[in-house]
């Protein structure tokens, strides 16, 4: 494998095999462990997952350890879970990804609270992941839920 960075969609496109790997951010804010490791690996993976608040454990977001992943050179992907976010907020922040320059999204059901650190909390499952690949392929093409 090339020491440059390459896009995940087009390995994929071109029926290689792909090299991935996955980080579970931290609980709490330092991911310099991650990133440490991340800097090792640009050019010899094609995509990094970053999970979405594993085993509903509470953890550092996807998304801005994706965006910093992004500035290091690699492609990732942002797990996004039905289990913590209505339709309004995936919208929002599927929107906000595109911003950012993420452009690989893995949709996940999500574990249930009870598994996790938080066993009170209120799981809302607004949409299924099936569903959130329809909202994601209606967002690409301009439109929203909404229309």
């Amino acid at each position: 494998m090339s020491k440059e960075p390459r896009r995940l969609s087009e390995v994929l496109s071109s029926g290689q095999f792909a090299v991935t790997i996955e980080y579970n951010p931290p609980k709490g804010t330092n991911i310099s462990k991650v990133l440490e490791s991340a800097k090792e690996l640009v050019g010899r993976v094609h995509g990094v997952n970053v999970t979405d608040n594993t085993a509903a454990v509470v953890r550092a977001g996807s998304l801005p350890v994706c965006r910093l992943l992004y500035e290091l050179g690699h492609d990732p992907v942002m797990q996004l879970t039905c289990r913590d976010r209505n339709r309004i907020a995936m919208q929002s922040d599927l929107m906000g990804a595109h911003m950012l320059g993420i452009r690989n999204i893995l949709c996940l059901t999500g574990d249930y609270p009870t598994v996790g650190d938080h066993k009170e909390a209120k799981p809302v499952y607004d949409l299924d992941s099936v569903q959130v690949m329809q909202l994601v392929q209606g967002l690409n093409n301009g439109r929203d839920m909404a229309g």
